[in-house]
């Protein structure tokens, strides 16, 4: 089954199921559920509620174990490993709480990392212009506050061009001030080039800024909300 067009994920009864020795863990209980195209999407929950699970199933790096996740009518669960690979290379860039930036290489070149196995990248400068960071193109990570990494590690994932760009907890090694700035980098990749961000965070006051905000527990959505009026990094409450 096709989806609209303006429909980046649909999942249907999608189960993810750990087991280790005599020990299994439900770790998606059959979660159905569609995420509009050119969103801000905050995932909230308690650990261990299938947030970590879920996102990295829809950005292929993991497979449920049951159900189906669709990424515009494709069918992920279906895919091969080297299906997966190039999912991930050509739709999807990925921002963690670790930065996982090469320390001998300048903002510049690791960005540029990227572009070298992109089908149509954008240019690693521009992608640092994005993040407010073009000045910064020649410094070292050790050169950088941990707000320019994360917002170097933005960049580089904004480089490929991604349709999708997942964060998992991506302010969560910052304070207040810093995470405001990465959160503005991460609203203005959206506003300016539609890119549908999906962000885990245990900070709910981060979902104000979203469209929408899924709330999981025990491996389930059990809450959706919708912001018709969102608020600006610098207006939340930390």
């Amino acid at each position: 089954m096709k989806q609209m067009n303006n429909i980046s994920f649909r999942t249907e009864n999608l189960k993810k199921v750990y087991v280790t020795g005599e020990t299994t863990v439900h770790a998606l209980r059959g979660v159905d559920i569609e995420i509009p195209s050119g969103e801000i999407v905050v995932m909230l929950g308690p650990s261990g509620s299938g947030k970590s699970t879920f996102l990295n199933i829809i950005g292929g790096l993991d497979k449920p174990s049951s159900g189906h996740v669709y990424f515009k009518g494709d069918d992920l669960s279906k895919l091969s490993t080297h299906q997966l690979t190039l999912y991930r290379r050509e739709h999807v860039g990925f921002v963690f709480q670790a930065y996982n930036l090469v320390p001998s290489l300048t903002a510049l070149e690791n960005v540029a990392l990227v572009t070298e196995i992109s089908s149509n990248p954008m240019d690693p400068l521009t992608a640092l212009e994005a993040v407010g960071l073009k000045a910064r193109a020649k410094h070292f990570p050790s050169q950088l506050s941990g707000g320019e990494q994360q917002r170097v590690a933005i960049a580089r994932a904004l480089a490929k061009r991604p349709e999708i760009l997942l964060c998992d907890e991506p302010t969560g090694a910052l304070d207040s001030e810093t995470g405001a700035v990465v959160l503005r980098a991460l609203l203005e990749v959206n506003e300016k080039f539609g890119t549908t961000c999906i962000i885990i965070t245990h900070n709910a006051s981060i979902a104000e800024l979203a469209h929408r905000v899924m709330h999981f527990v025990d491996g389930n959505i059990n809450q959706i909300e919708l912001n018709s009026v969102r608020k600006t990094p610098e207006d939340i409450s930390w």
